[in-house]
């Protein structure tokens, strides 16, 4: 009978071992989430392309953006940027969990030394006892629900998503360093154009100056134009500031001291390249980073939900220890006599937790729910930020058209109230409107200029670019 009850337990534990060879995951196994994207952005004036084509998300920074500068500038932020150094480290520390977690189907080894000596009471047994053992202990657990394997599954989900946070920062710091870029240009033109109204407004001054001096004009006349001048100068150490402030920023960026940065371009020198194909909406699932990160934190939690499920039923462990030990030292090596060994198999079963383990189920169940729906938002805000950045650069080229000639019909009027003021034909009045509509002309048209360059950036960005 008892040999009967041993064969048993000993077929049990083959079959349980079996099972845990194979390991089937109480959860069953991970799909992607299914989101439902549209054929085309919500702009019908740019080349949409196909999935096949090269769209601007694949295109390394080097080939998107011509300024040989701004690629220097990027090159230097990427390799020191606190930033993104954050985040490598981040990638670093996930490794070291992943590697922790693909050895968890390994059995465990100890090794240890041990000495027991026994003192009797007085009353007792009159003889002292010492025990000399030095030996090994082994346990493994047999993976029957794919508990450890999810753990596994887990932790790679978590590393990867790393790397994808990693990739995350490195497209927004590209975006951020050319911004930046285009900013510092827009601030130098503007300091031009500045100083040459500056000018201008000097040789106004004079003209009014010899009229009063000559009784054609009133005192109110060149206090009017002084003040004026008086304007634009004040403007300059504005700008100053803030060409120096953005220098600071950019080099920040760039991981380095606040100071001067280099530009080998002017605004208007840049080129555009806003024809490129912007891809369908789809390819966003392949090409955004933070997007990829969002997919990889379903994944994790879909394996930690498996974890959690694994932990509500039976649980096989086998142990075995082994060594050497003696009741005195010089016997301690005498083998086989002071060889001994224990093997031992235990299956556990929880009964009572206190509602533990059943609460951890259905929060990870909960997480994964919540985490399919951040990845869902995660796709609509990609696809919006796609066409508001497509739609911007629609409209910016239009912007920008007619503030180009805005400021050549200003620059016309300029130099026409400046005749008709000489000849009589007009007022200083006239020609002081006519230079300041000019000067916020050439003002505004710069700003268009960034915002049409920074469009582009943007849509670079949007669209998972910069981190190849």
């Amino acid at each position: 009978m008892r040999k009967e009850v041993e064969r048993f337990v000993l077929r049990g534990m083959l079959m349980l071992l079996s099972l845990g060879v194979t390991a089937c995951t109480t959860t069953g196994s991970y799909r992607k989430p299914e989101v439902a994207m549209p054929p085309t952005y919500r702009s019908g004036e740019r080349p949409g392309g196909s999935a096949s084509d090269s769209v601007i998300a694949l295109m390394p920074y080097r080939s998107f953006f011509a300024d040989k500068t701004l690629c220097l500038l990027i090159d230097s932020a990427i390799v020191n940027n606190i930033d993104l150094q954050v985040a490598l480290k981040n990638i670093d520390y996930a490794r070291q969990t992943l590697n922790s977690a693909r050895l968890g189907i390994l059995p465990t080894l100890n090794l240890g030394v041990q000495n027991t000596r026994t003192h009797p009471s007085d009353n007792g047994v009159k003889t002292n006892i010492d025990d000399y053992s030095v030996y090994g202990t082994s346990s493994w657990e047999v993976d029957i629900w794919g508990k450890i394997r999810s753990r596994k599954s887990s932790a790679l989900a978590g590393y990867l998503k790393t790397g994808e946070a990693a990739k995350a920062v490195r497209t927004r710091l590209v975006a951020d360093v050319a911004s930046g870029y285009y900013n510092l240009l827009m601030l130098d033109r503007q300091l031009e154009s500045s100083r040459k109204n500056l000018a201008i407004a000097d040789t106004t001054l004079k003209m009014i100056g010899l009229q009063y001096d000559a009784g054609q004009v009133t005192a109110l006349a060149v206090q009017q134009q002084e003040a004026f001048r008086q304007s634009i100068a004040g403007s300059l150490p504005q700008i100053e500031q803030k060409i120096s402030a953005q220098e600071n920023a950019l080099s920040i960026l760039c991981g380095r001291m606040p100071g001067a940065i280099q530009r080998d371009q002017t605004l208007f020198t840049l080129k555009v390249e806003d024809n490129l194909p912007s891809g369908i909406p789809s390819a966003l699932l392949q090409n955004r980073p933070d997007v990829r990160a969002a997919e990889l934190a379903v994944r994790g939690a879909h394996a930690d939900m498996g974890e959690a499920e694994a932990s509500l039923y039976p649980s096989l462990t086998l142990t075995a220890t082994g060594g050497l030990e003696a009741f005195k030292r010089s016997q301690w090596f005498t083998v086989p006599g002071s060889i001994f060994g224990v093997v031992q198999g235990a299956v556990l079963q929880p009964v009572f937790q206190r509602g533990q383990l059943k609460a951890r189920y259905q929060q990870t169940r909960i997480k994964r729910e919540q985490t399919e729906l951040e990845f869902k938002l995660s796709l609509l805000k990609a696809v919006g930020e796609v066409s508001d950045a497509l739609v911007q650069l629609d409209k910016v080229k239009v912007q920008e058209s007619i503030a180009t000639e805005r400021v050549a019909t200003l620059h016309k009027a300029v130099s026409n109230a400046g005749m008709l003021f000489r000849s009589g034909m007009a007022t200083y009045l006239e020609v002081m409107v006519a230079q300041t509509s000019a000067l916020q002309a050439e003002l505004d048209l710069a700003s268009v200029r960034r915002q049409h360059l920074t469009a582009m950036s943007e849509l670079y960005r949007a669209l998972g670019g910069g981190w190849r």
